[in-house]
């Protein structure tokens, strides 16, 4: 009789000590060719199908991850490892309802759910069926609700030592608390959480939701330090596993988004060309069209609007809301009437308030631009309560500004100059140098409006310096034509004040300018005071003797 063929025991022995060993190294592609490698000469036992199904996830392959995690539950469930087989269901439930299969989600955590029932006593994987529902209540803003669920699951997670389960629901307490205005406590929670990710005690797919998960919560407060460091952190997780697809791509566009900022817009396009890249290779079309967007605004930036109109093109096509940026693209190609029809519409839709900050800025900025004043005021009075509610430097920064252009804007220049400086004076503590920029050129608008032309100057040329270091071109070409309406004009009189002045010389009433500029009546009173001022007269008379004088009308 000839031997016993050991060959297949052999080979599957040393494939699972391969993929074993790539997988504690973190050597994905490696550990997922291994461990499939063995699975196809000898089907894998249950944890090692987890194994299988992790590696599988973090190289990308989603459907693998889906397929073998299932195998891995039904495995489990063969064994008689009941706790196990739920844990499996819960997570092939979570990443289902991610990926908008809610169908099916709803259906393995129904599995889940039943096949708890059948434990006797408590175990882990009733905190675990908390999850989904946390995210079914962040979801419909039920903030409280979710953060009620977080903490039971958190104390579940505490008593049976499950470090995943607990930082998933720390995590979450500390987003709800964000979302409702209670900005520290939760920011303070998240750090909290942090410390177990950055120290390496979650498991790999724990550690990359949880990293995007606070990143995003930052962003969302508007807390630009901490997402800037969390965001070097996980860069730093990711390139420590060059094998890794799944996260890498999130993690170029949170890198985009903050070098923007930071004003390195050639490094953050290129970030945000490869989290494209990286998210077609998932099939993520939501992801590749946020990806898209931020090429959009980079490029809008920089004054390329043809790439930036495509860009934003694309991010629609892929399922990404390419506003406001395609807005403010109208405005800066002119084209007030869609850019003010796109922004009132975006607005309407809008209700959270961390959302509408988002927006509002760039809403005062179109509504200014199209003349319609009461709008901007409204909004720039409602930034002022989020900002205040939420409490962040840079959302401080952002009402501010807004503040300031509305009060330039309605003509009183000195109230315009508190907030501006305020608002630059942040932009530049935060390093982020092109909006510190922006909020110049009004500084300097501001100072022309008093009668300092010296600092209008001043305020103005650096202004075109930030701009032109950082290949802003339309930003530089709008600050140049300022800078020489500032030289030229008489009096020292701005745009404004000349419009006015012409009217006045024709013998209007200060109410007939407003409905001819489309400005409150008190603005025109206080255009014709500093006209007043600068020219050094006391009368209409006089200020039209001056303006025929000068050959202004």
């Amino acid at each position: 009789m000839p031997p016993p063929d050991t060959t297949g025991g052999v080979e599957t022995a040393g494939l699972l000590a391969h993929g074993r060993e790539a997988y504690a190294t973190r050597a994905w592609r490696a550990a997922y060719t291994a461990l499939s490698a063995a699975d196809r000469v000898a089907p894998l036992a249950a944890g090692d199908l987890e194994l299988l199904a992790t590696s599988a996830s973090m190289v990308g392959l989603d459907d693998d991850w889906l397929s073998a995690l299932e195998r891995a539950h039904h495995a489990h469930l063969d064994a008689g490892d009941t706790a196990r087989a739920t844990h499996c269901a819960v997570w092939l439930g979570l990443y289902l309802g991610l990926r908008g299969q809610f169908a099916q989600a709803s259906g393995w955590f129904g599995r889940a759910k039943r096949l708890v029932d059948r434990i006797d006593g408590e175990c882990v994987e009733q905190g675990y069926l908390l999850v989904p529902v946390m995210m079914q209540h962040e979801a419909a803003g039920e903030y409280d609700e979710a953060y009620r669920h977080a903490v039971d699951a958190a104390t579940i997670g505490e008593r049976f030592g499950d470090a995943d389960l607990l930082a998933i629901s720390l995590h979450e307490q500390g987003r709800m608390l964000a979302k409702q205005g209670r900005t520290e406590p939760g920011l303070q929670l998240l750090d909290e959480v942090m410390v177990a990710v950055t120290g390496g005690e979650l498991s790999p797919i724990v550690t990359g939701l949880i990293y995007c998960s606070v990143i995003e919560g930052c962003q969302e407060v508007y807390e630009l330090r901490r997402a800037h460091d969390w965001t070097a952190a996980l860069s730093r997780w990711c390139d420590a596993q060059p094998e890794m697809v799944s996260f890498t791509g999130r993690c170029l566009v949170h890198r985009a988004e903050i070098m923007q900022l930071h004003g390195a817009w050639h490094d953050a396009l290129e970030e945000a060309r490869r989290a494209a890249e990286r998210f077609r290779g998932v099939k993520s079309e939501m992801a590749v069209g946020e990806a898209f967007y931020r090429q959009g605004e980079i490029h809008r930036l920089h004054g390329d609007f043809a790439s930036a109109e495509e860009a934003f093109r694309e991010a629609s096509r892929c399922g990404w809301e390419p506003q406001p940026g395609l807005a403010l693209l109208r405005i800066a190609n002119g084209d007030n009437d869609a850019a003010g029809a796109a922004i009132r519409r975006l607005e309407r839709e809008t209700t959270d308030p961390l959302k509408r900050a988002g927006l509002l800025a760039a809403y005062v900025e179109i509504m200014l631009k199209v003349g319609d004043a009461g709008e901007a005021r409204d909004a720039s009075a409602e930034f002022d309560e989020i900002a205040q509610r939420y409490r962040s430097g840079m959302l401080e920064a952002m009402a501010a500004h807004a503040r300031g252009a509305v009060k330039l804007a309605d003509g009183d220049a000195w109230a315009a100059l508190v907030a501006l400086r305020h608002a630059c004076r942040v932009w530049q503590e935060l390093g982020v140098p092109y909006e510190a920029a922006r909020a110049r050129v009004l500084v300097g608008l501001a100072c022309r409006e008093i009668g300092d032309a010296d600092t209008a100057e001043m305020e103005l040329d650096a202004a075109g310096e930030t701009f032109r270091a950082l290949g802003a071109e339309a930003d530089l070409g709008r600050v140049e034509t300022l800078s020489e309406s500032v030289a030229r004009a008489p009096g020292g009189l701005t745009d404004r004040e000349l419009q006015v002045l012409g009217l006045v010389a024709t013998g209007k009433t200060n109410r007939a300018i407003a409905e001819a500029l489309v400005i409150s009546e008190k603005t025109v009173a206080r255009h014709v005071s500093n006209i007043f001022g600068k020219l050094g007269v006391s009368s209409r008379a006089a200020a039209t003797a001056y303006a025929y004088e000068h050959d202004l009308v």
